[in-house]
């Protein structure tokens, strides 16, 4: 029989010990967390931050509408699209995409306790990320420089200084498959295009998480320290800990462009995690980046666990899109020193 003493001191040191390995929650598992809520609020809700089910359902039903159109087969006899795109905006390269086939952004606005949410981003009030600081909003600029619009010609010639094909380097991360765009892999990590889905690993020192977009995985050390501020990461250093049931991950020591559109180096991520009992994940965040944004924001959403997996996501840095932008590159600048050359004869 044991003894009573025995039994009350395990009770006390529990008790006194919210990070006791018999509290914590297992994380493990596969979430997906596509959803048809925005980061930022859009401007119409103003600091409303609830929606009612009619509007959610209303919302849901347009985006049905217009994906079964925009999934329609495409024509294999329609006209190729004119010289320098169709006009349109976003990932299909103003080149036209073919349809909505590989879109997945969910089919409904996302709940937290029930009730749907007009935006991730809680705090500001407004629902929307802080005003820029003047030296990030300059390297904005000069960020958005490497996706000039396509004229088919040799645009950034016309530029001064190091132009956005003079390498591969100067194209983006997730250009080059080495880092999720949109911040699907974080921090913080945020609902995307397509690509939604999460997988979870716990073990008593570590939690890993991956991403579906450009296979990153994040692992987390559980109970450690940072790593010294000169040892820089894309993802950022991270480190957990346990606070009752929630994991906290705390995340600095980031390359000065991090997945985060619009952070630099300076940028500092809080994160919680909490299971919920019916298997979902209730995600927190706090963004700290004085040197791009004027004051912190944060935001929460649900992590719906599934059963689905996670696909492979074959990209690689050097694979054939990479080498042909580049290639692409070259031809147009050919194309602007013949016709320079040509110019200059005339002119004689």
């Amino acid at each position: 029989m044991v003894a009573w003493s025995v039994i009350s001191t395990t009770l006390t040191a529990f008790a006194e010990n919210p990070d006791s390995a018999a509290r914590r929650p297992d994380l493990t598992g596969t979430y997906n967390v596509a959803t048809l809520t925005p980061l930022q609020r859009p401007k119409e809700f103003g600091n409303t931050l609830l929606m009612t089910r009619e509007q959610a359902d209303g919302i849901a039903a347009r985006v049905a509408a217009e994906k079964a159109r925009d999934s329609q087969a495409s024509d294999p006899l329609r006209d190729k699209p004119p010289e320098g795109g169709d006009g349109s905006a976003g990932a299909a390269g103003n080149v036209g995409g073919y349809n909505a086939f590989w879109i997945d952004n969910g089919e409904s606005a996302m709940q937290v306790d029930g009730k749907f949410r007009t935006s991730i981003i809680t705090y500001p009030l407004n629902g929307r990320q802080p005003v820029m600081t003047p030296a990030a909003r300059k390297r904005m600029m000069a960020f958005r420089a490497l996706f000039g619009q396509n004229t088919g010609t040799a645009w950034w010639l016309d530029n001064e200084g190091p132009g956005p094909y003079d390498h591969m380097e100067m194209r983006p991360n997730g250009e080059r498959c080495l880092l999720s765009f949109g911040s699907t892999s974080g921090p913080p990590m945020l609902p995307a295009l397509y690509n939604n889905v999460k997988r979870i690993v716990q073990t008593d020192e570590y939690v890993m998480i991956l991403a579906e977009m450009i296979h990153d995985a994040r692992v987390v050390r559980l109970n450690s320290a940072h790593m010294p501020p000169e040892m820089t990461f894309w993802m950022g250093d991270s480190i957990g800990h346990w606070e009752g049931e929630t994991l906290v991950v705390d995340t600095t020591n980031f390359k000065s462009r991090p997945a985060l559109y619009g952070a630099d180096e300076n940028l500092h991520v809080i994160e919680r995690f909490t299971r919920r009992d019916d298997g979902d994940l209730h995600y927190e965040f706090t963004v700290d980046n004085p040197t791009s944004w004027t004051s912190i924001w944060r935001g929460e959403y649900t992590w719906p666990a599934t059963e689905d997996k996670v696909y492979e996501y074959a990209c690689h840095e050097g694979n054939y899109a990479l080498g042909n932008i580049m290639r692409g590159a070259r031809l147009l600048e050919e194309d602007a020193a013949s016709a320079q050359n040509a110019s200059a004869s005339s002119g004689r």
